[in-house]
């Protein structure tokens, strides 16, 4: 699902009570997966609600803990993706057959990757790490590695990483910025993120 819809919303919630609306409007918007990020109290019980609703792929973002992990779980996350490679966590989640997305910005990273069997990671931060460049050059001899860059990412450069063969899709938060979403603008979440299932076909 994360490869055919090829941008993850990377959402930070402040507050529970604003998750069902941005659920409908990533939902109209036609993007209907959610990378929720540990980065506030809300985060919890935002994926609660957001995975309680059916319809929507849930992930957990900003995870460095096992403990996470398992507040992840129980609270219907169905993948989880660190800021970087967090050996207990991608330890756990192996262990518990749960998709998990370790950050890697070199080479040393990737074939720490390799090592525990991963086909897929995140690249983070990708704009401040060297790019499209520096991707294309990790991509060549890895090449059965897939990544999701994340970081810096926004509708103006969003296809270029996508036109990479090594790519599986794109983290970003412009259509989900967190002003937009504390000021309940959801009608203009759902146009940003129409704009971006457009942009990406």
């Amino acid at each position: 699902m994360i490869s055919s819809l090829r941008v993850v919303p990377v959402v930070v919630v402040d507050e529970v009570e604003l998750a069902q609306s941005l659920g409908e409007a990533l939902v109209a918007g036609g993007l209907p997966i959610a990378e929720v990020t540990f980065r506030t109290d809300a985060a919890m019980g935002a994926m609660e609600v957001l995975a309680s609703r059916g319809d929507i792929l849930v992930g957990a973002g900003t995870v460095t803990t096992v403990d996470q992990v398992k507040e992840a779980r129980e609270s219907g996350a169905k993948f989880v993706v660190s800021p970087g490679f967090h050996r207990e966590v991608v330890e756990y989640c192996l262990a518990n057959e749960m998709l998990v997305l370790p950050g890697v910005s070199s080479a040393s990273d990737i074939a720490l990757a390799m090592e525990y069997g991963l086909k897929n990671v995140k690249f983070f931060p990708a704009e401040a790490s060297g790019g499209v460049g520096l991707l294309k050059a990790l991509s060549a001899p890895y090449q059965s590695v897939k990544f999701v860059p994340t970081g810096g990412i926004h509708a103006g450069n969003v296809r270029d990483y996508l036109s990479l063969d090594s790519v599986l899709a794109c983290g970003g938060s412009w259509m989900v910025e967190r002003s937009l979403v504390n000021d309940g603008k959801f009608e203009e979440i759902a146009k940003l993120t129409r704009e971006v299932v457009e942009l990406v076909k």
